[in-house]
This record gives C-alpha cells, structure tokens and sequence, in this order.
C-alpha cells in the first residue's frame, strides 16, 4: 500500500489555510488604521505642548507651524501625522487635516 497525500486531501488543507489568511487580513487592516490613528494623536498632543512652551517662552501664541519650527520647539518631520495628514494651528491649538 502506498502512503501518502490524496488530492482531495491536500486540497481540503489548501481551503483551511485560505480561510484563515481570509479571516486575518481585515484584522490586520483595522490594526494598521489604530495605529495610525493613536500615533497621529499622540503627535498632535507634542505640537499642542510645543504651543504652551512657546506661548510661555515668547508671551503670544505661534501664527503658523513654521513658528514653532523655527524657534526649536518642534523639528519639520513632526509637521506631518505617520499617514501623510498634515498638522496645523488653528485657535492656538493643534489640528489635523
């Protein structure tokens, strides 16, 4: 008697496996986007401490980004969010748009 795999057999395995990669995908989508969404957050929290300091150290808010940028309280890279979205000031608080 041979042994080994029957067609059948190792396709039924093939099927189990597609389905659990199906399963794990959208989880791993919506981990990807929580991610993102909590670092941006976190960054947004940075720039708005960036305003007290400047507000603390120069006794008026920052007009733009570029203000805060350029008195050393924030390095250009922390201008943008991981995702691409920019952030701004607007009513002396940090924004994402």
């Amino acid at each position: 008697m041979k042994k080994g795999f029957t067609l059948l057999e190792m396709m039924i395995v093939m099927m189990a496996v597609a389905l659990l990669f199906m399963l794990t995908i959208p989880n791993i989508v919506n981990t990807i986007n929580v991610i993102e969404t909590t670092g941006c957050k976190s960054q947004v929290s940075l720039v708005d401490t960036a305003i007290l300091q400047f507000k603390l150290k120069n006794n008026r808010f920052p007009n733009h980004i570029e203000d805060l940028i350029s008195h050393d309280f924030l390095k250009d890279e922390h201008r943008y969010c991981s995702n691409g979205k920019e952030i701004t000031i607007e009513n002396n608080q940090a924004k994402i748009r």
